[in-house]
């Protein structure tokens, strides 16, 4: 199994301050030199603990990663959530979705730095191994934005629509939230 769908399809953990304090300063590393780079006791250096710490409360690398992961991706749900809990409509839901997931995204420091100094690393993830986030797209749609509605075949259509977004950014049209937000309103809305 890929670290990414590790990371979305394990359960959330318990709130821990020094765990999220060791995922803060993983997060802060990966985004300073990237993944590769980066070593346990860069991440304990940062943190200000030891690797020991670190091997007790997270495990190694590939733990830090996939913890990293997928606190950021329970970050944008949360944002995603927050934007959306005003919307009484699922099309006005919908196109709160779509419009602040794919900003975050393409926004998003780690991602684009990921995206530009290894991107052999991370489109995999992104691309052919891109079920998880599929998965996670189609509950999110199915429990939080348009439940009964097709979910499943809406949340992977948002899914690959934001894929293609984010991985190709453009400066036309939807190059910005605003006209990001019309392409929502007037071809994904409809679509609920």
């Amino acid at each position: 199994m890929s670290a990414l769908a590790d990371a979305l399809s394990a359960e959330p953990l318990a709130e821990d301050p020094l765990r999220e304090r060791i995922l803060e300063a993983a997060l802060d590393q990966f985004k300073l030199v990237g993944l590769r780079r980066t070593t346990v006791g860069d991440v304990a250096r940062r943190a200000g603990v030891g690797r020991v710490t670190i091997y007790r409360r997270v495990g190694h690398k590939r733990e830090l990663v996939v913890g990293v992961i997928q606190s950021e991706v329970s970050r944008l749900m949360e944002s995603v959530r927050e934007a959306i809990a005003s919307q009484d409509r699922a099309e006005d839901r919908l196109v709160e979705a779509f419009v602040v997931g794919v900003g975050i995204a393409r926004s998003h420091p780690l991602l684009q730095r990921l995206l530009e100094t290894e991107p052999e690393d991370l489109l995999p993830y992104l691309t052919i191994d891109f079920a998880p986030i599929l998965a996670v797209a189609r509950a999110f749609v199915q429990s939080e934005v348009a439940p009964g509605r097709d979910a499943d075949l809406l949340g992977e259509l948002l899914a690959r629509l934001a894929q293609s977004l984010v991985l190709t950014p453009g400066e036309g049209p939807l190059g910005g939230e605003r006209g990001l937000r019309e392409f929502a309103r007037r071809y994904v809305a409809p679509l609920v």
